[in-house]
Protein backbone atom coordinates (compact mmCIF):
# COMPACT_ATOMS: atom_id res chain seq x y z
CA UNK A 1 0.00 0.00 0.00
CA UNK A 2 1.46 3.32 -0.81
CA UNK A 3 0.95 5.80 1.87
CA UNK A 4 1.27 8.93 2.73
CA UNK A 5 2.69 9.25 6.31
CA UNK A 6 4.53 6.70 7.93
CA UNK A 7 1.95 3.69 9.07
CA UNK A 8 4.24 3.77 11.96
CA UNK A 9 2.55 7.01 13.16
CA UNK A 10 -1.27 5.26 11.91
CA UNK A 11 -3.63 4.96 14.64
CA UNK A 12 -3.41 1.07 15.67
CA UNK A 13 -5.22 -1.61 13.77
CA UNK A 14 -8.59 -3.69 14.32
CA UNK A 15 -7.82 -7.20 13.68
CA UNK A 16 -9.75 -9.05 10.59
CA UNK A 17 -10.62 -12.58 10.29
CA UNK A 18 -11.00 -13.78 6.39
CA UNK A 19 -8.56 -16.44 5.64
CA UNK A 20 -5.04 -14.81 4.97
CA UNK A 21 -4.39 -13.54 1.36
CA UNK A 22 -2.06 -16.08 0.09
CA UNK A 23 -3.36 -18.84 2.09
CA UNK A 24 -3.20 -21.87 -0.22
CA UNK A 25 -4.33 -20.31 -2.83
CA UNK A 26 -4.42 -23.28 -5.43
CA UNK A 27 -6.98 -24.84 -3.54
CA UNK A 28 -10.55 -23.73 -3.67
CA UNK A 29 -12.07 -23.02 -0.15
CA UNK A 30 -15.09 -22.86 1.83
CA UNK A 31 -17.47 -20.26 2.17
CA UNK A 32 -16.77 -20.88 6.03
CA UNK A 33 -13.22 -19.91 5.57
CA UNK A 34 -14.24 -16.77 3.62
CA UNK A 35 -16.30 -15.12 5.72
CA UNK A 36 -16.42 -13.19 9.20
CA UNK A 37 -20.01 -15.51 10.25
CA UNK A 38 -18.06 -18.74 9.35
CA UNK A 39 -20.54 -20.53 7.81
CA UNK A 40 -20.78 -22.07 3.95
CA UNK A 41 -19.96 -25.20 2.06
CA UNK A 42 -17.40 -25.38 -0.95
CA UNK A 43 -16.69 -23.08 -3.70
CA UNK A 44 -16.62 -24.41 -7.38
CA UNK A 45 -13.34 -22.44 -8.11
CA UNK A 46 -11.48 -19.46 -6.65
CA UNK A 47 -9.16 -16.91 -7.79
CA UNK A 48 -6.92 -14.54 -6.12
CA UNK A 49 -6.84 -10.95 -8.09
CA UNK A 50 -3.68 -8.98 -7.80
CA UNK A 51 -3.80 -6.89 -10.48
CA UNK A 52 -6.62 -4.81 -12.13
CA UNK A 53 -6.52 -6.92 -15.07
CA UNK A 54 -6.30 -10.09 -13.50
CA UNK A 55 -9.81 -8.99 -11.53
CA UNK A 56 -11.22 -8.26 -15.14
CA UNK A 57 -10.32 -11.15 -16.36
CA UNK A 58 -11.73 -13.47 -14.04
CA UNK A 59 -15.08 -11.84 -14.05
CA UNK A 60 -14.55 -12.12 -18.09
CA UNK A 61 -14.04 -15.62 -18.52
CA UNK A 62 -16.66 -16.48 -15.45
CA UNK A 63 -19.40 -14.13 -17.16
CA UNK A 64 -18.64 -15.82 -20.92
CA UNK A 65 -18.98 -19.33 -19.66
CA UNK A 66 -22.62 -18.58 -17.74
CA UNK A 67 -20.68 -19.37 -14.16
CA UNK A 68 -21.98 -17.73 -11.38
CA UNK A 69 -20.19 -14.90 -9.52
CA UNK A 70 -18.87 -13.96 -6.27
CA UNK A 71 -16.40 -10.97 -5.94
CA UNK A 72 -15.47 -11.07 -1.66
CA UNK A 73 -13.37 -8.86 -0.30
CA UNK A 74 -13.52 -9.63 4.08
CA UNK A 75 -16.28 -11.76 3.66
CA UNK A 76 -18.12 -9.24 6.48
CA UNK A 77 -21.45 -9.15 4.64
CA UNK A 78 -21.96 -12.33 3.68
CA UNK A 79 -24.15 -15.70 4.66
CA UNK A 80 -22.82 -18.97 2.86
CA UNK A 81 -25.24 -22.16 2.05
CA UNK A 82 -24.25 -25.05 3.69
CA UNK A 83 -24.56 -26.44 0.45
CA UNK A 84 -21.92 -24.06 -0.89
CA UNK A 85 -21.51 -22.15 -4.16
CA UNK A 86 -21.22 -23.70 -7.50
CA UNK A 87 -19.27 -20.77 -9.30
CA UNK A 88 -16.56 -18.85 -9.16
CA UNK A 89 -14.96 -16.83 -6.09
CA UNK A 90 -12.74 -13.93 -7.07
CA UNK A 91 -11.22 -11.91 -3.84
CA UNK A 92 -9.69 -9.16 -4.56
CA UNK A 93 -6.14 -8.84 -2.95
CA UNK A 94 -4.71 -5.48 -4.22
CA UNK A 95 -4.21 -3.04 -1.06
CA UNK A 96 -3.36 0.30 -2.50
CA UNK A 97 -4.45 3.67 -1.67
CA UNK A 98 -2.83 6.84 -4.23
CA UNK A 99 -3.52 10.32 -3.42
CA UNK A 100 -3.96 12.27 -6.65
CA UNK A 101 -4.58 15.87 -4.85
CA UNK A 102 -3.59 17.70 -1.65
CA UNK A 103 -4.44 21.29 -0.96
CA UNK A 104 -4.16 21.36 2.32
CA UNK A 105 -5.98 25.04 2.09
CA UNK A 106 -9.29 23.21 0.63
CA UNK A 107 -9.47 19.58 0.01
CA UNK A 108 -7.62 16.13 -0.93
CA UNK A 109 -8.52 13.85 -3.38
CA UNK A 110 -7.26 9.51 -3.36
CA UNK A 111 -8.11 6.64 -4.61
CA UNK A 112 -8.29 3.01 -2.91
CA UNK A 113 -8.09 0.15 -4.65
CA UNK A 114 -11.35 -2.41 -4.27
CA UNK A 115 -9.65 -5.01 -2.07
CA UNK A 116 -7.93 -2.29 0.17
CA UNK A 117 -8.84 -3.22 3.65
CA UNK A 118 -11.33 -0.57 5.04
CA UNK A 119 -10.04 0.03 8.84
CA UNK A 120 -6.54 0.43 7.07
CA UNK A 121 -7.90 3.22 5.03
CA UNK A 122 -9.74 4.77 7.81
CA UNK A 123 -6.20 4.48 10.06
CA UNK A 124 -4.49 6.27 7.07
CA UNK A 125 -6.73 9.06 6.28
CA UNK A 126 -6.60 9.66 10.08
CA UNK A 127 -2.86 10.15 10.15
CA UNK A 128 -2.90 12.02 7.22
CA UNK A 129 -5.48 14.81 8.44
CA UNK A 130 -7.88 13.52 5.55
CA UNK A 131 -11.42 14.12 7.15
CA UNK A 132 -14.33 12.54 8.12
CA UNK A 133 -13.47 8.95 8.35
CA UNK A 134 -12.92 8.60 12.18
CA UNK A 135 -17.00 7.41 13.24
CA UNK A 136 -16.69 4.89 10.11
CA UNK A 137 -13.80 2.91 11.98
CA UNK A 138 -13.53 -0.39 13.09
CA UNK A 139 -16.05 -1.67 10.55
CA UNK A 140 -15.16 -4.59 8.96
CA UNK A 141 -14.73 -5.57 5.20
CA UNK A 142 -13.01 -4.00 2.15
CA UNK A 143 -13.29 -0.53 -0.03
CA UNK A 144 -15.09 -2.14 -2.62
CA UNK A 145 -18.31 -2.99 -0.40
CA UNK A 146 -18.07 0.75 1.14
CA UNK A 147 -20.29 2.01 -2.01
CA UNK A 148 -21.86 -0.77 -2.90
CA UNK A 149 -23.37 -0.79 0.63
CA UNK A 150 -23.22 3.04 1.50
CA UNK A 151 -21.70 1.79 5.17
CA UNK A 152 -22.29 3.75 7.81
CA UNK A 153 -22.26 4.18 11.55
CA UNK A 154 -22.44 6.78 14.28
CA UNK A 155 -24.13 9.66 12.17
CA UNK A 156 -21.30 9.26 9.39
CA UNK A 157 -22.02 7.51 5.79
CA UNK A 158 -19.54 7.19 3.35
CA UNK A 159 -21.82 8.99 0.61
CA UNK A 160 -20.43 11.89 2.53
CA UNK A 161 -16.67 11.08 1.14
CA UNK A 162 -17.06 9.65 -1.77
CA UNK A 163 -16.60 11.96 -5.15
CA UNK A 164 -16.84 8.44 -7.80
CA UNK A 165 -16.50 4.92 -8.49
CA UNK A 166 -14.08 2.90 -11.15
CA UNK A 167 -16.11 -0.06 -11.93
CA UNK A 168 -16.45 -3.18 -14.32
CA UNK A 169 -19.70 -2.95 -15.95
CA UNK A 170 -20.86 -6.76 -17.05
CA UNK A 171 -23.27 -5.84 -19.49
CA UNK A 172 -21.29 -3.07 -21.28
CA UNK A 173 -17.98 -5.08 -21.21
CA UNK A 174 -15.65 -2.53 -19.87
CA UNK A 175 -14.46 -0.36 -16.99
CA UNK A 176 -17.00 2.67 -16.31
CA UNK A 177 -16.67 5.77 -14.25
CA UNK A 178 -19.61 6.69 -11.47
CA UNK A 179 -19.58 9.76 -10.34
CA UNK A 180 -21.22 10.25 -6.87
CA UNK A 181 -24.53 11.42 -8.39
CA UNK A 182 -24.67 8.09 -10.67
CA UNK A 183 -24.32 5.60 -7.08
CA UNK A 184 -28.01 7.20 -5.88
CA UNK A 185 -26.60 6.23 -2.83
CA UNK A 186 -29.07 5.96 0.44
CA UNK A 187 -29.76 4.10 3.74
CA UNK A 188 -27.31 1.00 3.02
CA UNK A 189 -28.37 0.84 -0.81
CA UNK A 190 -27.16 2.14 -3.96
CA UNK A 191 -27.49 1.34 -7.36
CA UNK A 192 -24.54 -0.94 -7.20
CA UNK A 193 -26.54 -3.13 -4.54
CA UNK A 194 -30.27 -2.57 -6.25
CA UNK A 195 -28.71 -4.07 -9.59
CA UNK A 196 -29.08 -7.55 -8.11
CA UNK A 197 -32.87 -7.31 -7.78
CA UNK A 198 -33.96 -4.18 -9.94
CA UNK A 199 -34.19 -5.61 -13.59
CA UNK A 200 -34.07 -1.93 -15.19
CA UNK A 201 -30.55 -0.94 -13.33
CA UNK A 202 -29.11 -4.32 -14.19
CA UNK A 203 -29.58 -3.91 -18.18
CA UNK A 204 -32.50 -5.99 -18.70
CA UNK A 205 -31.90 -8.78 -16.10
CA UNK A 206 -31.17 -8.93 -12.50
CA UNK A 207 -27.40 -9.88 -10.97
CA UNK A 208 -26.31 -11.77 -8.42
CA UNK A 209 -24.71 -12.75 -6.06
CA UNK A 210 -22.59 -9.93 -7.41
CA UNK A 211 -24.26 -6.96 -9.10
CA UNK A 212 -24.06 -5.58 -12.44
CA UNK A 213 -20.79 -3.15 -11.31
CA UNK A 214 -17.94 -4.78 -10.44
CA UNK A 215 -15.60 -2.29 -7.81
CA UNK A 216 -12.55 -1.83 -9.04
CA UNK A 217 -11.56 1.28 -6.77
CA UNK A 218 -13.43 4.31 -4.71
CA UNK A 219 -12.20 8.02 -5.10
CA UNK A 220 -12.65 10.21 -1.90
CA UNK A 221 -12.88 14.14 -1.77
CA UNK A 222 -12.37 15.18 1.50
CA UNK A 223 -11.44 18.38 3.47
CA UNK A 224 -7.98 18.11 5.04
CA UNK A 225 -9.12 18.91 9.04
CA UNK A 226 -7.10 17.27 11.88
CA UNK A 227 -10.79 17.70 13.84
CA UNK A 228 -13.87 15.37 13.24
CA UNK A 229 -16.97 16.58 11.60
CA UNK A 230 -19.51 17.84 14.20
CA UNK A 231 -20.13 14.70 16.39
CA UNK A 232 -24.10 13.63 15.59
CA UNK A 233 -23.86 10.83 17.58
CA UNK A 234 -25.26 10.66 21.54
CA UNK A 235 -23.83 8.08 22.50
CA UNK A 236 -20.67 8.74 21.30
CA UNK A 237 -20.83 12.31 22.26
CA UNK A 238 -21.23 10.62 25.97
CA UNK A 239 -17.93 8.88 25.79
CA UNK A 240 -16.07 11.96 24.76
CA UNK A 241 -17.55 14.13 27.23
CA UNK A 242 -18.47 16.55 24.82
CA UNK A 243 -21.99 18.36 23.18
CA UNK A 244 -23.73 16.91 19.92
CA UNK A 245 -22.48 19.09 17.36
CA UNK A 246 -18.83 19.61 19.02
CA UNK A 247 -15.71 18.91 17.04
CA UNK A 248 -12.77 16.86 18.73
CA UNK A 249 -9.85 15.31 17.59
CA UNK A 250 -10.59 12.37 14.75
CA UNK A 251 -7.97 9.97 16.76
CA UNK A 252 -9.94 10.48 20.09
CA UNK A 253 -13.18 9.76 18.13
CA UNK A 254 -11.75 6.49 16.50
CA UNK A 255 -11.10 5.43 19.61
CA UNK A 256 -14.35 5.98 21.39
CA UNK A 257 -15.86 4.70 18.05
CA UNK A 258 -14.06 1.30 18.54
CA UNK A 259 -14.82 1.12 22.27
CA UNK A 260 -18.39 1.40 21.49
CA UNK A 261 -18.41 -1.20 18.81
CA UNK A 262 -16.12 -3.35 21.14
CA UNK A 263 -18.94 -3.07 23.72
CA UNK A 264 -21.14 -4.32 20.84
CA UNK A 265 -19.31 -7.47 19.56
CA UNK A 266 -18.43 -5.31 16.65
CA UNK A 267 -15.04 -5.52 16.53
CA UNK A 268 -13.88 -8.92 14.97
CA UNK A 269 -11.74 -11.04 17.62
CA UNK A 270 -11.76 -14.67 17.01
CA UNK A 271 -11.93 -15.77 20.63
CA UNK A 272 -15.25 -13.76 21.11
CA UNK A 273 -18.02 -15.43 19.38
CA UNK A 274 -20.31 -12.38 19.63
CA UNK A 275 -18.07 -11.33 16.63
CA UNK A 276 -18.67 -14.32 14.63
CA UNK A 277 -21.38 -12.56 12.62
CA UNK A 278 -22.01 -10.38 9.67
CA UNK A 279 -22.27 -7.32 12.29
CA UNK A 280 -25.76 -5.93 11.96
CA UNK A 281 -28.26 -8.46 10.70
CA UNK A 282 -30.98 -6.05 9.72
CA UNK A 283 -31.37 -3.12 8.71
CA UNK A 284 -33.42 0.07 10.79
CA UNK A 285 -36.47 0.30 8.81
CA UNK A 286 -37.92 3.22 6.76
CA UNK A 287 -41.09 3.94 7.69
CA UNK A 288 -44.17 6.05 6.20
CA UNK A 289 -45.71 8.94 8.63
CA UNK A 290 -48.37 6.63 9.33
CA UNK A 291 -46.49 3.60 9.87
CA UNK A 292 -44.57 5.21 11.85
CA UNK A 293 -47.66 6.22 14.12
CA UNK A 294 -48.79 2.36 14.41
CA UNK A 295 -45.69 1.81 16.31
CA UNK A 296 -45.69 2.45 20.85
CA UNK A 297 -45.09 5.72 21.81
CA UNK A 298 -41.79 4.49 23.41
CA UNK A 299 -40.68 3.24 19.92
CA UNK A 300 -37.93 5.08 18.17
CA UNK A 301 -38.19 7.75 15.73
CA UNK A 302 -35.33 9.47 13.76
CA UNK A 303 -35.41 11.60 10.45
CA UNK A 304 -34.41 10.18 7.61
CA UNK A 305 -31.66 12.63 5.84
CA UNK A 306 -29.48 12.34 2.16
CA UNK A 307 -25.97 11.76 3.02
CA UNK A 308 -25.01 11.71 -0.39
CA UNK A 309 -26.01 15.84 -0.14
CA UNK A 310 -23.67 16.63 3.14
CA UNK A 311 -20.02 17.30 3.09
CA UNK A 312 -18.15 16.14 5.99
CA UNK A 313 -17.44 18.69 8.55
CA UNK A 314 -19.05 21.56 6.74
CA UNK A 315 -22.61 20.64 5.07
CA UNK A 316 -25.01 18.53 7.33
CA UNK A 317 -27.32 15.83 5.70
CA UNK A 318 -30.70 17.25 4.53
CA UNK A 319 -33.68 15.39 5.78
CA UNK A 320 -36.32 13.67 3.45
CA UNK A 321 -39.40 14.39 3.75
CA UNK A 322 -42.21 12.10 4.49
CA UNK A 323 -40.03 9.18 6.18
CA UNK A 324 -39.23 8.02 9.36
CA UNK A 325 -36.42 5.74 10.96
CA UNK A 326 -36.64 3.52 13.81
CA UNK A 327 -34.32 1.00 15.33
CA UNK A 328 -34.36 -2.22 13.75
CA UNK A 329 -32.40 -3.26 17.38
CA UNK A 330 -35.58 -2.05 19.45
CA UNK A 331 -38.14 -3.43 17.45
CA UNK A 332 -36.32 -6.96 17.90
CA UNK A 333 -35.95 -6.34 21.83
CA UNK A 334 -39.29 -5.36 22.37
CA UNK A 335 -40.66 -8.17 20.21
CA UNK A 336 -39.25 -10.54 22.82
CA UNK A 337 -35.87 -11.73 21.32
CA UNK A 338 -33.42 -10.59 23.92
CA UNK A 339 -29.49 -10.65 24.02
CA UNK A 340 -28.03 -14.58 23.75
CA UNK A 341 -31.44 -15.53 22.02
CA UNK A 342 -31.85 -18.81 20.79
CA UNK A 343 -34.33 -21.32 19.22
CA UNK A 344 -36.01 -23.21 22.00
CA UNK A 345 -34.93 -25.88 19.60
CA UNK A 346 -31.06 -25.54 19.97
CA UNK A 347 -30.81 -26.97 23.37
CA UNK A 348 -28.37 -25.70 26.10
CA UNK A 349 -25.61 -24.80 24.16
CA UNK A 350 -27.02 -23.61 21.18
CA UNK A 351 -24.98 -23.11 17.82
CA UNK A 352 -26.35 -19.94 16.68
CA UNK A 353 -27.68 -16.79 18.99
CA UNK A 354 -28.41 -13.31 18.88
CA UNK A 355 -24.82 -11.34 20.22
CA UNK A 356 -24.53 -11.50 24.19
CA UNK A 357 -23.67 -8.13 23.39
CA UNK A 358 -26.33 -7.10 21.05
CA UNK A 359 -29.51 -8.27 19.26
CA UNK A 360 -29.32 -6.96 16.00
CA UNK A 361 -26.47 -9.39 15.60
CA UNK A 362 -26.96 -13.24 14.68
CA UNK A 363 -23.37 -15.22 15.62
CA UNK A 364 -21.92 -18.50 15.49
CA UNK A 365 -21.58 -19.39 18.52
CA UNK A 366 -18.21 -22.26 17.34
CA UNK A 367 -20.25 -24.54 15.18
CA UNK A 368 -23.33 -23.34 13.63
CA UNK A 369 -24.77 -24.43 10.29
CA UNK A 370 -25.87 -21.48 7.55
CA UNK A 371 -29.62 -23.88 8.78
CA UNK A 372 -29.04 -22.85 12.72
CA UNK A 373 -28.39 -18.92 11.39
CA UNK A 374 -31.24 -18.86 8.94
CA UNK A 375 -33.96 -20.62 11.35
CA UNK A 376 -32.79 -17.99 13.77
CA UNK A 377 -32.99 -14.99 11.35
CA UNK A 378 -36.86 -16.68 9.80
CA UNK A 379 -37.78 -16.59 14.01
CA UNK A 380 -36.64 -13.08 14.43
CA UNK A 381 -38.17 -11.29 11.06
CA UNK A 382 -41.94 -13.15 11.79
CA UNK A 383 -41.68 -12.27 15.79
CA UNK A 384 -40.89 -8.76 14.75
CA UNK A 385 -43.66 -8.73 12.18
CA UNK A 386 -46.57 -10.36 14.30
CA UNK A 387 -45.60 -8.05 16.91
CA UNK A 388 -45.10 -4.78 15.12
CA UNK A 389 -46.30 -5.36 11.69
CA UNK A 390 -42.67 -3.96 9.97
CA UNK A 391 -40.73 -7.06 8.31
CA UNK A 392 -36.95 -6.19 8.85
CA UNK A 393 -35.27 -7.12 6.09
CA UNK A 394 -31.62 -8.27 6.08
CA UNK A 395 -28.49 -6.89 5.41
CA UNK A 396 -26.25 -10.02 4.52
CA UNK A 397 -25.88 -10.93 0.66
CA UNK A 398 -27.16 -14.80 1.03
CA UNK A 399 -24.69 -16.67 -1.23
CA UNK A 400 -25.94 -20.59 -2.29
CA UNK A 401 -29.43 -20.36 -1.32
Amino acid sequence: MSVHSDPADWPAPVPALARPLGADADAAPTLAELTTLRVGGPVGGYVEARTEAELIDAVRQADAAGTPLLVIGGGSNILGADAGFDGMVVRDARQEVNLSADDRCGGVEFTATAGTTWDDLVREAIANQWGGFAPLSGIPGTVGAAPVQNIGAYGAEVAELLASVRAWDRVAGRPVHLPLARLHLSYRDSALKRSLSDAAIGGGRTWGPTGRWVVLAVTFAVRSASLSAPIAYAQLADILGVEVGERVDARAVREAVLELRRSKGMVLDGADHDTWSAGSFFTNPILTPAQADALPDDAPRFPVTDHSRAVAGTRQAPVVEGLVKTSAAWLIDHAGFGKGFALPTAGAEPTASLSTKHVLALTNRGHARAADLTGLRDAVVTGVRERFGVTLVPEPVHVGF
